[in-house]
């Protein structure tokens, strides 16, 4: 069948990106679903840091590639094998397909799948195969959903079924900032009530993580950000205080704040120097912990004396250390009792055909979730 997508031939390509238009909406090919896949009419997909990071170079992926990873839709087909879910369903889509099979899949941590990892590295789905092409010449798939796009085949292990009366819109932004930020929070640093926590860096991740630590029952919890506007928004979402990180005493007075430091530090910035600030906010026999991707050649030096006398932990956060099966449904019943608002996070919508002007935006700060609305009208 033929969609329309939103396709990347090269990368890098640099700002302001209504100039350069890395993203061409064109008319592909989209093969039907092969075994243990589905058809998904896209609702809507969000824009996401980790998508600008494969336009500007910082996430290398093969080209060209259908881009999208956050993204909600409706089950038009399913293909042989599959017998949980039917066309009618809505679903939510999650960048990490898992195999259940491999030793991390078997350990129950479906986020560190080795095939879907390969998969992802690739530009393939689950199967190996790529079910999208222009010309007969192959078009890769982003971290196996390509959700900017009216349709997509996906595996089987990348969908999760929600209710029905879940916007689109709100539905999308589960699939990314929420599975990873609050996921940071609840699985990967297992925050408890009474604790103080620290989130560096409040993007759509940083924010949903604040929204985490919140639910938590966390006692403080300290906002750190470049943008005093975003400071003014975490707040809004219940942090109990804020701080600019390029104060140069901000340690300092998040330390004597905190009398000594953060139980636990999230970094979701992608930068050295925000992962730095947050393991010098860490109090001793603390956990610092990141979720942001920073560039492949970034390297991070730790006191190493500090590990062994002061008990630390430092952790990555891959998908929010989440079981997306698990998870989406109990992140979703947060949402519908009104205690995890997700939908705060979305700032803006607009269609397909304005997501280079939209990345713009996020690259300068403006948005913190704006989300494709295939079913709105503009």
């Amino acid at each position: 069948m033929k969609i329309r997508a939103a396709v990347l031939r090269q990368s890098p390509v640099a700002p302001p990106y209504a100039v350069s238009r890395p993203l061409s909406i064109e008319e592909i090919e989209l093969a039907p679903p092969g075994r243990d896949e589905i058809l998904v009419r896209i609702g809507a997909a969000g824009l996401c840091h980790s998508d600008l990071s494969v336009i500007n170079g910082d996430r290398p992926r093969p080209v060209p590639m259908a881009l999208g990873h956050e993204a909600a839709g409706t089950v038009e087909a399913v293909g042989g094998g599959v017998t949980d879910l039917v066309p009618g369903d809505h679903v939510v889509m999650s960048f990490m397909p898992s195999c259940g099979h491999c030793l991390p899949c078997a350990e129950g941590r479906p986020a560190l799948c080795i095939p879907g990892a390969d998969a992802n590295g690739k530009g393939t789905l689950l199967s190996g195969a790529r079910r999208l092409s222009c010309a007969e010449v192959p078009i890769h798939h982003h971290l196996g959903v390509s959700g900017f796009a009216t349709h997509a085949v996906v595996s089987r292990h990348s969908a999760i079924r929600i209710d029905a009366d879940i916007p689109f819109t709100h539905a999308a932004l589960f699939g990314c900032a929420v599975l990873t930020g609050v996921g940071a929070v609840v699985n990967t640093c297992r925050v408890q009530p009474g604790q103080t926590v620290a989130v560096v860096g409040l993007g759509g991740v940083g924010l949903a993580a604040v929204l985490g630590a919140v639910v938590s029952g966390a006692e403080r919890i300290i906002a750190v950000d470049l943008a005093p506007e975003k400071l003014g928004i975490a707040l809004s979402l219940g942090a109990t205080d804020a701080f600019v990180a390029s104060d140069a005493d901000v340690v300092e007075q998040i330390r004597e704040a905190t009398r000594g430091g953060v139980d636990h530090a999230l970094e979701m910035a992608g930068a050295v120097k925000a992962f730095d600030l947050a393991y010098r906010i860490t109090r001793r026999g603390g956990t610092t912990a990141t979720a942001g991707l920073a560039n492949p050649s970034s390297q991070f030096a730790i006191p190493a004396v500090s590990l062994v006398a002061e008990e630390r932990r430092v952790l990555g956060s891959y998908l929010g250390s989440c079981v997306p099966s698990r998870d989406i449904p109990r992140f979703v019943g947060l949402f519908r009792r009104g205690k995890l608002p997700v939908d705060r996070l979305l700032s803006s919508t607009g269609p397909l055909e304005g997501i280079n002007d939209a990345f713009d935006r996020l690259h300068a700060g403006e948005v913190i979730r704006h989300v494709i609305d295939f079913d709105g009208s503009f």
